[in-house]
């Protein structure tokens, strides 16, 4: 009973939480954060769960489990307890990621936040996140489910570029010149990309925005820079046969400025767009903001079969939480997650055993855990698996933690 009125407590105060009214003060805070700031306003922070979940919500951010992107993995967040996962990745400025994800049932709320540095700085709590990354750095994406709300979900996360290309693919464009390469007697280092493609080929707005400036110089010829909507940088398309926009345009993704060609000291060579990004602090490697990436994330050949349930790893009873790839992630009996091989996940150990001497059943492999019960001598067990120092016990209906005797010949694990 009391379960049911915590979750009509927490149903209530999240419902609570319009757009409008004295809550209206904490709409800069995260969906995360403000559900958090809930939780404290109607006194759950409190209780068991409540605290839990606050607690959760930070102690996972201290192991966030290092993944390569793309990624995707299929998990299921248990309804009784505060669960939360965390991955750790790192990303570079002209990367843009995009974090999908699909849930059953759908109406359970999902809060996904991307952080760098300990601030977030693309949150969600619906099902997806598109974040262009504006600092290079190791970045942690949180996933945290509501209270006493569970299910089934599949996480994909993907990066590409944060433009689009800005050649038309007709011409066959191809990357052929590259950052910081010696130009003129390597006087000088070469501040942008050049595409090469046949001569009047269409040069396309890689994003939506204004065309800052239409006109000519020594170096790149016919040049277009254009102004990409809600960027604090702007696009530099040099060599140009051709200028198809004036200063002012508004133009779509996709848009021709004007056609590939070889004008200003390109005169001598193949006909390529010279494709630079300029910020406030000058010139910046374009490649990462147009390179394209056709990588799927790796094909997931793990069962499915044993999400949620308690398996046997290295005779270590664990909680199966998420499959990715050919690994499932795991859940130690002190929290702890990993990754593990899942051919080597085995059914729990079913080892009968006789209780020597009067002993209390822990909750947990730690003795100052709560006691669910007390064996007694000569009681008839299952050992189900061991864990530093302490066995997982099946008797009867009750499953527990036990200290294991020094006068075993047991090891722990």
């Amino acid at each position: 009973m009391k379960k049911y009125l915590l979750m009509g407590l927490v149903l209530c105060c999240f419902a609570c939480s319009s757009h409008k009214g004295p809550l209206a003060i904490f709409q800069k805070l995260s969906p995360h954060d403000q559900y958090a700031r809930h939780l404290a306003d109607a006194g759950l922070a409190n209780t068991a769960l409540g605290s839990g979940w606050l607690s959760t919500s930070q102690t996972i951010l201290a192991a966030p489990l290092k993944i390569s992107l793309p990624y995707m993995e299929k998990g299921y967040f248990a309804a009784d307890k505060a669960t939360a996962t965390a991955f750790d990745f790192d990303l570079k400025r002209g990367q843009k990621i995009s974090v999908l994800i699909t849930k059953k049932p759908v109406s359970f709320i999902i809060y996904a936040d991307l952080m760098l540095n300990g601030e977030t700085v693309a949150p969600a709590d619906s099902t997806m996140i598109s974040y262009e990354v504006k600092t290079g750095g190791n970045y942690i994406l949180r996933l945290q489910p509501e209270l006493l709300r569970g299910g089934e979900y599949t996480l994909t996360i993907n990066i590409g570029p944060a433009l689009h290309f800005p050649v038309s693919a007709t011409g066959h464009p191809r990357i052929g010149g590259f950052w910081g390469e010696g130009r003129d007697e390597d006087t000088r280092k070469h501040e942008g990309i050049d595409i090469f493609a046949a001569k009047g080929t269409p040069a396309i707005a890689a994003e939506k925005g204004t065309v800052t400036n239409v006109g000519q110089n020594t170096l790149g010829g016919l040049v277009v820079f254009m102004r990409p909507e809600g960027r604090d940088y702007n696009l530099y398309y040099a060599h140009l046969d051709a200028q198809l926009v004036h200063n002012g345009q508004q133009v779509n993704t996709g848009d021709t400025l004007g056609l590939v060609g070889n004008t200003g000291n390109a005169k001598n060579t193949p006909s390529h767009l010279h494709f630079g990004i300029y910020t406030g602090g000058g010139a910046i490697d374009p490649l990462l903001f147009v390179k394209p990436q056709n990588e799927n994330p790796p094909a997931l050949t793990a069962p499915l079969n044993k999400l949620a349930s308690m398996a046997s790893y290295n005779d270590i009873p664990v909680t199966i939480s998420a499959a990715t790839r050919n690994s499932y992630k795991v859940i130690y009996p002190d929290n702890r997650s990993a990754f593990v091989n899942a051919a080597q996940v085995k059914p729990l150990l079913d080892l009968p055993e006789t209780i020597r001497y009067r002993q209390p059943l822990y909750d947990a492999p730690d003795s100052n855990a709560s006691q669910i019960t007390e064996l007694n001598t000569k009681d008839n067990v299952n050992v189900k698996g061991i864990f530093k120092g302490y066995q997982l016990i099946g008797f009867g209906d009750k499953t527990g933690w036990t200290k294991i005797s020094s006068s075993k010949n047991t090891a722990s694990k």
